[in-house]
């Protein structure tokens, strides 16, 4: 249930990683954290393939969660994309995706996979950093250049730089000050004010609560840093594969990208490694409904685990024994042995009347509607005859129908009639046998056939 993992940002910043997959940090499930509620089992065994990503001993490797639908399997997937953060790469796609693009499967799944793989690039640039004393801007008389003189110290220097108009313009959009203090890219010319300055906080007698003071930087005015930047293999392919560069990530259909282009960039990233420029950081790729896949993706993904580059591939199926797709074999899960051999199989079950309750409560919170008592536990022990799902769509019909009557809590004359307005599978199963014959283009088959 991928409804119940929505927080707040300020929210996030509170609690520690593993918490956002409701666990605490001895991996013992909570019984209820952002959001996750009951698969306690599922839950740890996430916890766990979280920390071995974390530590960089998960790379290559396959992950299965197998349960009936709405079970939390999405749920529990995107609670770990939370908890990897931002730096690690996250790819979520459906299985059905690979067969809709304009390219090879192989290809779709090439992309994905080094949309997961990210390489951490580190490298020196040289910055300007000091507190501005003085700014001069001279205007010519029709407007169109400006040029100027900025004056800027250190404790220990202080020097007058010769501006050009666009360093002027970038000055004025970051309404940079006397006082400020600021620090300037030299490659790439990018101011970034870091604050004002404590010598000038007694400047105004009022301040904003946004106002940020340091202290003025010492020693030399230009210094070397080291910065990082994370890009992901599938953007260092577009980049490279493309006359327009960059602007190819935004262009959305990038093409089939040489297989030559993607060695070369390997060999390349290989050689950051060991120059110690770059580290490579093993992300995840999530398929949903893995089924979908025919035979020749299988044999695609299980070649592309061995692969040196590799990520984590994270599988959810909800088929028990079925037909691999492009043969006539049936197998667990709808996937071939020899794939199943290498995955580490997770398990989900249907949840207890409990659990059920509590995430009942938790999406009324998201849509902000007040159920009576009574409505709840008809809603609750409505799921077990038929689908979690199916339940939390009256929520927000119900509520409709009781603003209709003036009321601002549903009730349990709301649920009757939204039960009345729409069926369930199995009343519509139902349904289509009372209608049997009046139905176009219907197809008669045995009972046993039905049940298969």
């Amino acid at each position: 249930m991928a409804t119940g993992i929505t927080t707040g940002t300020a929210e996030l910043r509170d609690i520690t990683r593993m918490e956002r997959i409701g666990l605490d940090e001895r991996y013992e499930p909570l019984a209820n954290s952002q959001g996750m509620v009951g698969q306690g089992k599922a839950r740890k065994a996430a916890g766990l393939i979280l920390k071995m990503v974390q530590e960089g001993k998960m790379a290559g490797r396959a992950v299965l969660m197998a349960g009936p639908p709405s079970t939390g399997k999405t749920a529990i997937a995107m609670g770990m994309a939370q908890s990897l953060g931002s730096d690690v790469p996250f790819t979520m796609i459906a299985a059905s995706e690979v067969f809709s693009l304009s390219m090879s499967k192989t290809e779709a799944l090439t992309q994905a996979l080094r949309r997961s793989i990210g390489v951490r690039i580190k490298e020196e640039t040289e910055i300007i950093e000091g507190e501005v004393v003085e700014i001069q801007i001279d205007r010519s008389l029709t407007g169109a250049t400006k040029t100027g003189k900025l004056t800027i110290k250190t404790t220990d220097m202080e020097t007058v730089y010769d501006l050009g108009n666009k360093m002027v313009d970038a000055l004025s959009k970051e309404k940079v000050l006397a006082g400020d203090v600021i620090s300037i890219d030299k490659a790439s010319g990018r101011i970034t004010k870091l604050g004002r300055s404590v010598a000038r906080s007694k400047d105004y007698d009022a301040m904003g609560a946004d106002t940020k003071f340091v202290q003025c930087p010492e020693g030399e005015l230009q210094q070397r840093k080291e910065v990082t930047h994370t890009v992901s293999l599938h953007e260092i392919d577009v980049i490279n594969s493309r006359t327009q560069g960059f602007l190819a990530l935004f262009a959305g259909d990038t093409g089939e990208i040489k297989p030559e282009l993607r060695e070369q960039i390997n060999g390349k990233v290989g050689e950051w490694r060991e120059e110690g420029k770059a580290t490579v950081v093993p992300g995840v790729l999530f398929i949903d409904e893995v089924h979908m896949l025919d035979i020749e993706c299988f044999s695609f993904l299980n070649r592309a685990l061995e692969n040196e580059l590799a990520p984590i591939v994270i599988m959810a199926s909800n088929r028990g024994m079925a037909k691999i797709r492009g043969t006539k074999y049936k197998s667990p899960h709808g996937l071939p042995i020899d794939l199943l051999d290498r995955v580490l199989i997770i398990t989900t079950k249907p949840y207890e009347i409990e659990d059920i309750e509590q995430i009942i409560k938790i999406r009324c919170d998201e849509e902000d509607v007040k159920l009576t008592p009574g409505a709840l536990h008809v809603l609750t022990q409505m799921v077990p005859g038929t689908t979690l799902r199916y339940a939390l769509n009256f929520i927000s019909c119900a509520n409709i129908l009781a603003r209709r009557r003036k009321s601002d809590v549903v009730d349990k004359e709301d649920l009757r009639r939204c039960y009345m307005y729409f069926m369930d599978e199995k009343r519509s199963v139902q349904w289509l046998k009372e209608q049997q014959g009046n139905l176009m283009f219907e197809e008669v088959e045995d009972d046993n056939a039905m049940q298969m």
